[in-house]
């Protein structure tokens, strides 16, 4: 929707789940990240209290109006810069969503952005963190690109680091968004995970970008794979710099597949760090 913390959550076993007419299973074991060659480059370890960082985090506000209304998703919160939205208390950044009325929306919830003061071409992108839970919530961690070089969404790429739908609790989403690989036309490239518990244990959501590819982790372990096959931006726009999202959305075209539970709320996500790793490569 990221001096690791002790307590970290690992599962032994995962099964890759059934999305797009691909099956996969998969079985190993959690292991600590070698850095070897990476540099850390950005973070941020929450360990304040209060209104997040302003070096750091922006916020998206409202309903997306007049760009691109309902976020695009036909998503049914309303985003604010409140407290009661988005704080950092006891080592965390804790997103919740709220129902109550905002304007003509019956939910409130918090989209923190690092565009501006974190933008990065390539590298190591990690968040740990623990999942709301419930029908109607879909929170994300991802990335868009701060310049559309190649024009509006999708041509210039998006990267979903870690999507989950409530009506799905028990599985993760990593895809990526370009011109010629996107959920409008029903050819993203996406892959989702079986895990456990998302809403209880704290689980770390990752990617490797370089040049030639992007692998998507959890817990440490490659669960999918894009590579950029040399055909051009339409394909592979990923050659750009792009920002950190964090947010929790309610409903919309994916998340209210299923409707809303209206009792489970308030909802939070709760991001233990975000960390950013380079190495030198070809700029």
């Amino acid at each position: 929707m990221t001096n690791h913390r002790s307590g970290m959550n690992c599962t032994d076993n995962f099964k890759l789940c059934f999305i797009y007419g691909l099956i996969v299973t998969a079985t190993w074991s959690c292991a600590t990240f070698k850095k070897e060659g990476y540099k850390l480059v950005w973070s941020d370890e929450f360990s304040y209290i209060g209104y997040p960082d302003t070096t750091r985090w922006s916020y998206d506000l409202g309903d997306g109006c007049p760009n691109v209304c309902n976020w695009g998703n036909n998503e049914n919160q309303y985003y604010t810069n409140g407290l009661k939205n988005a704080r950092v208390e006891n080592g965390h950044l804790v997103i919740t969503a709220l129902k109550e009325q905002v304007y003509k929306y019956g939910y409130s919830s918090a989209r923190m952005a690092s565009k501006g003061m974190g933008d990065w071409k390539y590298g190591r992108i990690e968040a740990r963190a623990r999942l709301p839970y419930g029908r109607g919530i879909w929170p994300a961690i991802w990335m868009l690109p701060t310049e559309r070089k190649y024009g509006g969404w999708p041509s210039s790429g998006e990267i979903d680091i870690m999507e989950n739908v409530g009506f799905m609790p028990d599985s993760v989403f990593g895809s990526v968004h370009t011109k010629k690989f996107n959920h409008s036309i029903g050819t993203q490239k996406t892959r989702g995970v079986f895990i456990k518990n998302t809403h209880k244990d704290f689980h770390t959501y990752e990617i490797e970008w370089d040049p030639n590819k992007i692998d998507f982790l959890l817990d440490g372990k490659i669960y999918f794979t894009f590579r950029n096959t040399g055909s051009g931006p339409e394909e592979w726009p990923f050659d750009q710099a792009f920002h950190i999202i964090l947010n929790i959305a309610v409903g919309g075209n994916w998340g209210g597949q299923k409707g809303i539970d209206e009792n489970i709320f308030p909802q939070k996500m709760e991001v233990d760090y975000v960390r950013v790793y380079q190495k030198n490569l070809p700029k």
